[in-house]
């Protein structure tokens, strides 16, 4: 902060704009934006990983593992993201909770639930009551995580389940030809092509994800819309830093934001397509 902000009645101006946009909600303000920079980056991988083992369990020779991928894809593209969003988390939740219940408190043998009430012990609760505000939070972030992983790693499954399709079976075959394994053929022949075949739906996944990313409300997280919604409302005089209804300027902030984050996306997305292209004739 820039000159005295312990009297903010006293300010005027500039003085005034500084303390203001320097206040600790301010600073919540901006720390959500690498709150959402930090969610897309762990997530994506985990993304991945469900959206490869669930296109593999579609292709699968063994039908119980076929029917399972199928399952997982089309239950989740099924019901709304909205939905897993809330069910996801408060099933993790509970379930380490009753997990820890049961291993923690091994004399309480009755029920869980009791009535509407998930009752367990002090011990088993997930996190502690006793553990810090930033303990609360990594939880917190984490189930987000495992909430957008499933969901967004379904469609990342028929993305790559499509691309793998997409793969020349001349090339397979000529492969076979020549004596390799089916991991090798894997590995050299259909996974380097698949890319260039999926990028294009993957960009699209990659950009629906950054657009649900003030989903993470719903889940608890005091995410940027969050505090834009909170900052930008009128305050009257009851307030340190007063002024009239300011959502406009907030909003407008987060949708520039958003658009570079997009005109970002979209450079990166073209390398790495001219990256999986390359040796490819007539793939650009």
């Amino acid at each position: 902060m820039i000159g005295d902000c312990s009297d903010p009645a006293a300010l005027e101006g500039a003085a005034w704009m500084l303390c203001y946009l320097t206040t600790p909600k301010h600073m919540n303000f901006y720390w959500s934006f690498l709150t959402v920079l930090g969610l897309l980056a762990v997530t994506v991988p985990f993304i991945m990983a469900f959206g490869l083992a669930g296109a593999f369990a579609k292709r699968a020779r063994i039908a119980p593992v076929r029917w399972l991928g199928g399952l997982y894809t089309t239950m989740v593209r099924g019901v709304p993201d909205i939905v897993f969003f809330l069910f996801v988390p408060i099933a993790l939740d509970q379930g380490i909770e009753y997990l820890r219940h049961r291993v923690l408190c091994p004399e309480m043998s009755g029920p869980v639930w009791v009535g509407n009430d998930f009752v367990v012990c002090a011990a088993a609760k997930a996190p502690l009551s006793t553990a810090s505000a930033f303990v609360h939070d990594v939880y917190g972030f984490a189930l987000a995580v495992v909430a957008y992983a499933i969901v967004f790693g379904a469609f990342a499954a028929n993305v790559i389940d499509g691309a793998l399709r997409a793969v020349p079976k001349g090339q397979v075959e000529a492969a076979e030809a020549v004596g390799m394994s089916p991991g090798q053929i894997r590995r050299r022949i259909v996974l380097p092509q698949m890319w260039v075949y999926a990028l294009p739906g993957l960009s699209n996944l990659w950009m629906i994800l950054v657009k649900a990313t003030p989903l993470l409300f719903l889940l608890g997280i005091e995410d940027i819309v969050y505090w834009a919604r909170e900052l930008g409302g009128m305050k009257t005089q009851a307030f340190d830093y007063p002024h009239p209804d300011w959502r406009l300027w907030y909003f407008g902030a987060l949708m520039i934001f958003y658009l570079l984050l997009t005109w970002v996306s979209q450079i990166g997305f073209g390398r790495l397509t001219a990256w999986a292209s390359r040796g490819m004739a007539g793939a650009r």
